[in-house]
């Protein structure tokens, strides 16, 4: 495995330019007025399952959350319990607050405290999100996964992001390299996909200017740009471009140099991973830095995609407004090309810090006004794609913890007629979190993946901050896996006793 990119005590200092307050792929809240929806549904229909009644609405759909037997028969005991306990203390507030200001403190500058800290870590919150500190530990819990009768699918994330230098960035192409060869080896299938993080393959300065460039050429047309290569679309009418107000200087010939650099890099995953048969999803990021991310996705998607062969799949954020625009502009130019594309449909990862940046700049917003909104673009994008999978080429990886997302998506997946087991339809959820969806869509015959990150305690304490921050409080996007679990356990309980 490749070394980790910043020694503990510079990374720990390095959060606030790592855009600590961001939030997780899956987060449908930031702020104490939304916190009441964000476990993505209704109370009522949570009250529903956990009271395994039927929900309050009629819906057609085949995915199931009320037989607790069924859901978790594949899981032991054992693991039930570590589970709830895990669950339940990141459900608490003060605990959750206190642990990440000890986390960002000067305390962790003292090595033998900050050593019992980050050991408290990893047998708890560690190795309920993460898989192993390198590839090959995350292979053992790929195969039971896949083996150990849950029957669920990874996502292989390591879980490396902004770095600065082309010395780190060759490190972090080594160990994504060597990522694609460990899900080579692993039981066929039981890897969906490889995920990589632009910024931990370019520098972050570099994503930056390439961004303002991109952003001034889409206000400029005339604007040009010698070194871009042909892409897709990448902002729309309604895309934020505030981040660049004034003409940005070209790139230098060094930065020329480093954009090369990157993309070759990239190139080279991609061949990786069209040797192994295994696809490449490249995540989304910030707004400041994903022009340049799309660009680099859609140009490398061009080169590898295939007819039914997708190796390139791009990442929607459903919470940005101009989401649904930008698909529509990606998928009309893909069709004109005859180029297949795949995406990956998510919420949104960064929502406080949007909120923050446009705010300093006196701007609106990116995101959408309200968590209503973020639900009806997710299920709009989730739709249309389902429509277009169904009549054509295309992939789709709905990657959600909502509850109403996943009926809606089997819903209109049984009417398409979208095979449940194919490459063109897969459900996701992140390692740790939302099981019980995750095995009801299995129950209900769909792929379903697992996000799961990996690498040391250094590289993922970012992550694992991200998740801290979402899932603290009693209505956290956990609280349906908690209440289940807990109603499983009682009856293995009560089947024991009697």
């Amino acid at each position: 495995m490749a070394a980790r990119v910043f020694p503990p005590k510079k990374l720990l200092k390095s959060f606030g330019n790592c855009y600590f307050f961001s939030r997780p792929f899956n987060s449908s809240s930031s702020s104490p007025s939304s916190s009441s929806i964000s476990i993505n549904h209704s109370t009522e229909k949570l009250e529903s399952i956990i009271q395994n009644q039927p929900p309050p609405t009629n819906t057609d759909t085949s995915l199931n959350l009320h037989d607790v037997e069924k859901l978790f028969s594949s899981v032991p005991t054992t693991k039930l319990l570590r589970a709830s306990a895990n669950l339940h203390f990141a459900a608490m507030e003060s605990m959750v607050d206190f642990g990440m200001w000890v986390m960002k403190s000067k305390l962790m500058d003292i090595e033998v405290f900050r050593d019992i800290v980050l050991g408290v870590v990893k047998h708890t919150f560690y190795e309920h999100f993460c898989g192993g500190e390198d590839a090959l530990a995350t292979g053992d819990t790929v195969r039971r996964l896949h083996r150990g009768g849950d029957g669920l699918r990874v996502m292989l994330d390591y879980s490396v992001e902004c770095v600065s230098d082309n010395q780190s960035c060759d490190r972090n192409l080594e160990a994504f390299l060597h990522t694609v060869e460990i899900a080579k080896s692993l039981p066929p299938s039981s890897v969906s996909f490889v995920i990589v993080k632009i910024s931990a393959i370019c520098p972050m300065n570099l994503l930056g200017r390439v961004s303002d460039l991109l952003r001034w050429q889409h206000k400029n047309p005339s604007f040009n740009l010698p070194w871009k290569l042909d892409t897709l679309p990448i902002l729309s009418s309604i895309s934020p471009t505030y981040h660049t107000l004034h003409r940005p200087e070209p790139l230098t010939l060094d930065e020329e140099h480093d954009l090369q650099l990157a993309h070759q890099r990239l190139l080279k995953i991609c061949q990786k991973c069209l040797e192994a048969n295994v696809p490449l999803t490249i995540d989304a990021e910030h707004t400041p830095v994903q022009p340049a991310i799309d660009y680099f996705t859609y140009s490398s998607a061009i080169m590898y995609n295939r007819d039914d062969n997708i190796i390139m799949y791009g990442t929607i954020q459903a919470y940005l407004k101009d989401a649904k625009e930008r698909l529509l502009l990606v998928t009309k130019a893909v069709e004109k090309m005859g180029v297949p594309m795949g995406f990956k449909l998510v919420r949104g990862a960064y929502m406080s810090y949007e909120r923050k940046l446009a705010s300093s700049l006196g701007f609106e917003s990116p995101i959408h006004n309200s968590i209503q909104e973020t639900h009806a673009c997710y299920n709009d994008c989730a739709s249309f794609m389902l429509d277009k999978i169904a009549k054509g080429p295309g992939a789709l990886v709905l990657a959600t913890h909502n509850v109403e997302s996943g009926e809606k998506a089997v819903a209109k997946a049984h009417d398409l007629g979208v095979k449940k087991v194919n490459q063109k339809l897969e459900f996701a959820q992140l390692y740790g979190m939302s099981e019980a969806l995750s095995f009801g869509l299995r129950n209900a015959g769909f792929q379903v993946s697992k996000y799961m990150p990996f690498g040391s305690m250094e590289i993922v304490i970012p992550y694992l901050l991200r998740r801290a921050e979402e899932n603290r409080g009693p209505l956290s996007a956990l609280t349906l896996d908690r209440q289940l679990i807990r109603k499983e356990l009682k009856r293995r309980l009560r089947a024991t006793v009697f």
